[in-house]
């Protein structure tokens, strides 16, 4: 097969938080760089996908572009100094390599959570953005269908997406457990707290409390959830249901006296994710009042992490199983046009003949003739497609391609244009 499918990638695994930030991509510029694309360069199809951890862009070119692609991702961030973050990226211009690594990226074994059930809805809208902008093909549709019956294969048939495998994802998975529709309180935005944030369902009833507010307001009005100040701290425990601290300090923040002046409470739980600990542990003396520590529920993580780990073997040999028919149908394609040629062929023989020697048949007879030399058309074309697919299979279509076009005189120059499909 050609190599025609290609990515450029800037990812958690070669480039740092503060690098990653300057590529992250929001809709409209997705939008806007995949237009700007297909307006520069030779392709037919994009895919782009920006998340917190990555920013890839997928191609589909007889050329390599890569290079001129991320300057191009560049001059729309308004990023200068090309070359210090040209190295930041993995390029791969193998079709094989690529439709892996796209496959491994979607059902989330290059997720920072192994697992992640996030990246594969991620995949979804960028897919959708691509129809939407006209630049999904029929090569881009039939590999991402694949991609995704593949992911419900790992979900229905592994334990890879079993549990919570971050401290976010397990305090969101505790919090479902704990009580319905509490009313939360986030103390400390920090990596995790904003994590966890993140990771809240829609339209929970949050409160967010951090020593620099304007963190605060802008992760507030991002997730639509009201704020605090931090001296307003007793009567916002006074009011929340669960509290989830991630605040970084010498001694315990959240202390048994700070809590017994906020009233009783019938239940009162408190997570504690910070080290050291921002919660006392005499606090649980309280009636009502009950405490989960980042042990616990890093405790939590590790045994879902340990079930996710076992699976890998089963998710790579459905990736692999899914990539043998997705190759079944790329070479099936790419012998299309040869097909179609020869159909066109033997169909311009047909005409040619047909017009010499009816001459003076009625509508009826001429009918049948119609109908018998098509129907000897199909039966004579039929061996050769079932010849072709079978050396599609077997990776070897080269030698029957070429002896069909030198039997039947095609034309292997504009062949070898109309092979690319994608």
């Amino acid at each position: 097969m050609p190599n025609l499918f290609k990515v450029v990638s800037l990812s958690y695994r070669n480039a740092p938080l503060h690098v990653r930030g300057l590529f992250t991509l929001n809709d409209t510029e997705a939008k806007q760089l995949m237009l700007r694309i297909k307006e520069y360069f030779l392709v037919s199809e994009v895919l782009v996908l920006s998340t917190c951890n990555r920013t890839e862009i997928y191609y589909s070119s007889p050329k390599d572009f890569n290079e001129g692609i991320i300057k191009l991702l560049l001059i729309e961030k308004q990023i200068n100094h090309t070359e210090k973050y040209l190295s930041y990226f993995k390029q791969l211009v193998s079709e094989k390599d690529t439709v892996r690594h796209l496959f491994e990226v979607s059902l989330g074994l290059h997720s920072q959570v192994i697992g992640d059930m996030q990246i594969i809805n991620q995949v979804k809208q960028a897919y959708q953005c691509s129809i939407d902008l006209d630049l999904a093909g029929p090569f881009l549709h039939r590999l991402l269908h694949t991609i995704f019956f593949a992911n419900k294969r790992v979900v229905q048939q592994t334990a890879f997406r079993d549990g919570a495998c971050s401290a976010s994802y397990a305090t969101v998975e505790l919090l479902k457990s704990l009580v319905q529709n509490p009313k939360i309180l986030v103390v400390g935005l920090g990596e995790i707290g904003t994590d966890v944030v993140k990771n809240l369902p829609p339209g929970a009833q949050v409160t967010l409390v951090n020593r620099t507010k304007s963190k605060a307001e802008e992760l507030g009005s991002a997730y639509g959830h009201r704020t605090a100040d931090f001296d307003e701290m007793e009567s916002e425990i006074a009011a929340a249901d669960v509290i989830i601290s991630s605040i970084v300090m010498d001694k315990p923040f959240f202390t048994k006296d700070m809590l017994g002046r906020s009233g009783s409470y019938t239940f009162k739980y408190l997570i504690d994710l910070s080290v050291p600990i921002s919660v006392s542990p005499d606090v649980e003396d309280i009636p009502g009042v009950l405490i989960y520590n980042i042990d616990g529920i890093r405790a939590r993580t590790d045994e879902s992490l340990a079930q996710r780990m076992q699976a890998i073997p089963m998710v790579n040999q459905i990736i692999s199983e899914a990539i043998s028919d997705f190759d079944d149908w790329a070479k099936q394609m790419v012998m299309q046009p040869v097909v179609q040629q020869l159909k066109h062929a033997l169909e311009q023989i047909r005409n040619q003949e047909i017009a010499r020697a009816t001459k003076g048949l009625s509508p009826q007879e001429l009918e049948n003739v119609e109908r018998i030399t098509s129907s000897i058309i199909q039966k004579i074309i039929k061996q050769p497609v079932l010849q072709l697919k079978q050396a599609c299979k077997q990776g070897e279509p080269e030698i029957l391609v070429e002896a069909l076009q030198d039997l039947f005189n095609l034309d292997k120059t504009n062949l070898h244009h109309s092979v690319n499909f994608y």
